[in-house]
């Protein structure tokens, strides 16, 4: 039986119904919050009356939160705040596999990573509107350095990966609560968001990190459980999301480039804030997000996992205009509205930079070809 002491997960876990009406006291008394919501909602208006325009803003969010005290009602305002933000940066969303889930189980969703704040909000979305309950979202403290966004964080499932702990025993203790939370809230019905790898696929190259799913295990091998059975009492369900476009993109292109030639990239102070807010304000075209098979058989190492979890994401994928374009240039059977998108984009990107911005585009094309170069061999030798 998994019997766990809760209280140690405090520093790290989202907050319950007993703290949604405190904390949204809290957020509400917050300047610095204040200013960033007139600055996304009124970006004009925000830069000239500035004075007229806070006590407005503050007004109308202490209207809509008022009663908000649990984490449904929390849920239902995002889902909102979401709507309004699909409406206004994507095309098509589309979503497919939420039909072989079973709305009893809880699940770890396994996803690959492209954008920090939306890749798990579009798997919740897709789970809100099929009548799921949305899943618990882990995320890196390097993203809370400002409290208020830390609240926000937490106000919205999200639980928080250690990643700042030094030292062995530091980084071992962090791993090993973490380790412990998932389980916990797999096992007491709580569904769970994690990436597949610490950082975004900058370069479109969607891998497992072998070590996150030893992390994984370390909860079930304290309680002397072997590592297949670990696998199947974590309900691990690999997760495909493909953005048309990345608001990010020109961004993970620089950054690539810095690394290729320079041999380094350093971060601004508040750089992941920065990439948060973009990413969900910025065009994104269309979106599709497949859920996979939940993950079945016999994987006696994390390995062995981390490549079935790699063949679902990839196969999985869908594959949009972008990609085809940076992929087959002009060979590439897309629209010419698509194709003239896909152009305006590119003329935005300096010279430098334009080989990894390419790169992120048709990487997940010939990830495809090479899958199925690997299956068409495997065949052959069956």
């Amino acid at each position: 039986m998994n019997t766990v002491d809760t209280d140690q997960f405090d520093e790290i876990r989202p907050y319950n119904d007993s703290e949604v009406a405190a904390v949204i006291g809290r957020l509400l008394t917050t300047p610095e919050l204040i200013t960033a919501l007139m600055k996304y909602r009124f970006p004009r208006l925000s830069r000239w009356l500035p004075f007229l325009l806070r006590p407005l803003v503050i007004r109308v969010l202490s209207k809509q939160l008022a009663g908000i005290d649990t984490v449904a009602k929390i849920q239902d305002v995002i889902a909102s705040y979401i709507q309004s933000m699909v409406d206004r940066t994507t095309g098509q969303l589309s979503f497919s596999g939420i039909e072989r889930l079973n709305p009893g189980v809880a699940y770890l969703f396994i996803s690959n990573h492209r954008d920090i704040a939306m890749d798990p909000a579009f798997v919740n979305w897709g789970l809100y509107h099929n009548g799921m309950d949305t899943a618990r979202i882990a995320i890196g403290d390097n993203l809370l350095k400002k409290p208020y966004v830390s609240d926000l964080m937490r106000l919205n499932k999200s639980f928080i990966v250690n990643r700042s702990a030094t030292g062995v025993r530091g980084k071992m203790k962090a791993l090993s609560q973490l380790s412990a939370y998932i389980d916990h809230s797999i096992a007491g019905g709580n569904s769970v968001w994690l990436a597949q790898r610490e950082g975004r696929a900058k370069d479109g190259n969607d891998r497992t990190e072998p070590a996150i799913l030893k992390m994984l295990f370390m909860s079930f091998k304290k309680r002397g459980l072997s590592f297949p059975e670990a696998v199947k009492a974590l309900h691990i369900v690999p997760v495909s999301i493909s953005y048309e476009y990345d608001p990010c993109d020109a961004l993970k292109a620089s950054e690539l480039h810095a690394l290729a030639s320079q041999g380094g990239y350093e971060k601004s102070q508040f750089e992941d804030i920065e990439s948060i807010v973009q990413g969900i304000v910025g065009y994104k075209g269309d979106i599709h997000v497949a859920f996979g098979k939940p993950i079945g058989g016999e994987f006696e190492t994390a390995d062995d996992l981390a490549r079935a979890i790699d063949k679902m994401v990839i196969s999985n994928y869908h594959l949009h205009s972008s990609n085809l374009l940076a992929a087959e240039g002009e060979g590439a059977q897309v629209s010419a509205a698509q194709r003239d998108r896909y152009q305006r984009r590119v003329a935005g990107i300096d010279t430098e930079s334009l080989p990894w911005f390419e790169a992120q585009y048709a990487n997940p094309v010939l990830n495809k070809q090479r899958l199925a170069s690997l299956s068409k061999v495997k065949g052959a030798h069956d």
